[in-house]
């Protein structure tokens, strides 16, 4: 039950639990900044007028390059 939970899936990416944990960690970040300036954004369209989409894309090739 413990490696199911803990275990299974970061192995499936070909890391250890604190290697996935830390991807997982700064993906969060950075999808919280990208909600951030996106806010920002809505409130005052001519700040942050590429930003969230940018860090978008970035995490989209970062989890694109690695394993299943």
């Amino acid at each position: 039950m413990f490696a199911r939970i803990f275990l299974s899936h970061p192995a499936q990416v070909e890391e250890t639990f604190l290697e996935h944990m830390h991807f997982a960690m700064k993906f969060a970040a950075l999808l919280f900044a990208a909600g951030g300036a996106a806010l920002v954004h809505a409130l005052i369209p001519c700040l942050f007028e590429k930003t969230a989409s940018k860090i978008i894309a970035r995490l989209y090739e970062r989890t694109q390059s690695r394993g299943a």
